[in-house]
């Protein structure tokens, strides 16, 4: 294995920061691109041209704390674009690098990768968007490095944007006094997204890129945000496709899901007012963020950027505009065996998560969860770990495809099944990311070095697909998705065309979609079945006194 470790991964990342300074002397004007904010001077790496840490907006700090992003000035300035902009304030996390990058307010920056060598006009725009939970991630993070994609896929401008997560991003302040004038926090982060896609229309032509020909892509909170971004009206026209990786409009809150958050923000800061917020250093606000990091707020469906029902613009033909591409992995869920701490602590989450859950539904809803998990063979957490699969991310996704196909939208799916090396973790969320990339070393969430073809496969379908509309290549015939025929690609050691993939799975639980089942678990209730059997197991091991103090421990806790 070639995983790196924690603190290997902190010195790296670490090393790469740097600060953008403007330039006063003579420039290569074959580094330079001439932007409406400046003219900036990249590097060079091979034959492929790195811009990194470009002003989309202008700093979201000061008076701007918590409000909708503002363009940036135009300015004649030059300046160097070496160095990535800061990541957003979030947690340090050992699965996502970029967090141990220098972190800060001032976040809203995009990087672009170009290969200087092709000199195809007007080039394909790919825009990507990190996952990481709405809560975590950056563009620094190397797994999101450009220079292979580009490098093999030369006519292609590769572009990776930052946005505000978490504490800055996403969090409901109606409540507070003064919060009125925030009416637009619970999505800024999607706002943040939609003003680099605006930057991206005016700029893009000066990089040798098609403003007309944007794709966007991202894979969980990215993927999620792809979905989102084609149902927002003021995101139209902005891009042309859409590549949606183990994220759909599924990963979204509740005004009520989103309340957790702000409490826990209030109680953390002893704060009375959006002043007191405001009043916070970002020194504060980091530390403090330590402290909240770990309920974080998914978009909001807030009825005012997003629907209460976010299906409903697919389902209406509001988006029929754009092609989709999207798909889930096989075992998505197995990822968070790692995440919450290996095997044991997932086996007592995920069926705390799965009572919490069930107690929503009605009877008959009930019953066809009975019924599937019947169906399936192996141990309760396992056939739990497929409920999942299913309602959070491969139901919610064929949803939204067959929605958009039904209304006249070009759209595919695939269904990724090359596993990970990782113990346990199969074909897990984020396993794709590697082979997408090209960055076959960044063994993270592969557990080994990535397989270069799979990768170049899978590089040429998404490039395809960013081209033209159409994934398909010499090699693979890959037919779009509709409720007929209901084709996926399956990404595996042999990729192949199959159809209504799991369709028994799909018929049981299709019809709890309405549920908007997600991740949250800011509000799990530990009262359950599951938690009460596993006491009681535990009391029955211990004898007289020592049982009456366990049990008193437990009552006080609770």
């Amino acid at each position: 294995m070639n995983l790196k470790s924690k603190n290997e991964s902190q010195v790296d990342i670490r090393k790469c920061y740097g600060e953008n300074h403007p330039v006063s002397d003579e420039y290569d004007e074959a580094l330079a691109a001439h932007c409406k904010n400046g003219t900036f001077i990249g590097g060079r790496a091979g034959n492929v041209l790195v811009f990194k840490g470009i002003p989309f907006a202008k700093p979201p700090v000061d008076a701007l704390r918590w409000q909708a992003p503002q363009p940036v000035d135009d300015s004649d300035g030059v300046f160097e674009a070496y160095y990535n902009g800061k990541s957003p304030i979030q947690t340090e996390w050992k699965t996502e690098v970029a967090s141990y990058y220098p972190q800060g307010e001032d976040c809203l920056y995009l990087n672009i990768w170009l290969n200087e060598s092709d000199k195809t006009p007007d080039k394909p725009v790919m825009v990507f968007f990190h996952g990481g939970s709405y809560g975590w991630g950056g563009t620094a993070d190397p797994m999101y490095d450009g220079r292979n994609f580009v490098s093999k896929q030369s006519d292609i401008i590769l572009v990776t944007v930052g946005y505000r997560i978490g504490l800055m991003g996403f969090v409901d302040f109606s409540s507070i006094k003064g919060g009125e004038a925030f009416s637009d926090s619970p999505n800024l982060g999607l706002l943040d997204q939609i003003e680099a896609l605006r930057w991206i229309q005016k700029n893009i032509a000066a990089f040798g890129g098609d403003p007309d020909n944007v794709t966007i892509f991202g894979e969980s909170a990215g993927g999620g945000s792809v979905s989102l971004l084609p149902i927002i009206p003021s995101a139209k026209g902005l891009f042309r496709r859409v590549i949606a990786e183990s994220g759909s409009v599924a990963l979204t809150f509740s005004k009520e899901e989103c309340r957790a958050f702000t409490e826990q923000l209030l109680k953390e800061t002893k704060a009375k007012s959006m002043q007191d917020l405001m009043n916070l250093t970002e020194q504060e606000l980091m530390l403090v963020n330590e402290k909240v990091n770990h309920i974080n707020n998914f978009p909001q469906r807030d009825g005012k950027l997003i629907p209460l029902n976010p299906y409903l613009p697919y389902e209406q033909g509001e988006t029929s505009d754009v092609d989709i591409l999207i798909g889930t992995n096989s075992n998505e869920m197995n990822y968070w065996i790692g995440e919450i701490g290996g095997i044991v602590p997932y086996r007592f989450t995920v069926p705390v998560k799965y009572e919490n859950d069930l107690k929503v539904l009605n009877p008959e809803e009930k019953k066809r969860v009975k019924l599937f998990m019947r169906g399936l063979s192996g141990h309760s957490v396992w056939r739990m770990t497929e409920f999942y699969n299913e309602i959070m991310f491969r139901l919610p996704a064929i949803h939204q495809a067959e929605e958009h196909a039904k209304n006249g939208g070009r759209t595919y799916m695939y269904y990724w099944t090359v596993p990970s090396a990782l113990p346990l973790r199969k074909a897990c969320h984020a396993v794709e990311l590697a082979y997408v990339f090209g960055n076959l070393e960044e063994t993270i969430y592969t557990g080994e070095r990535a397989d270069e073809v799979i990768s170049d496969t899978v590089m040429q379908l998404w490039t395809n697909f960013a081209r033209t509309g159409n994934p398909s290549t010499d090699e693979l015939q890959w037919q779009p998705y509709d409720e007929k025929g209901r084709a996926s690609l399956v990404i595996s050691n042999e990729p192949h065309v199959a159809k209504d993939i799991l369709q028994s799975q799909r018929k049981l639980l299709s019809p709890l979609l309405s549920r908007m089942i997600n991740p949250s678990y800011a509000s799990l209730n530990y009262n359950v079945p599951f938690v009460r059997k596993a006491i009681a197991g535990v009391l029955m091991t211990l004898s007289g006194a020592a049982a009456a103090a366990y049990f008193a421990v437990k009552l006080i806790e609770s």
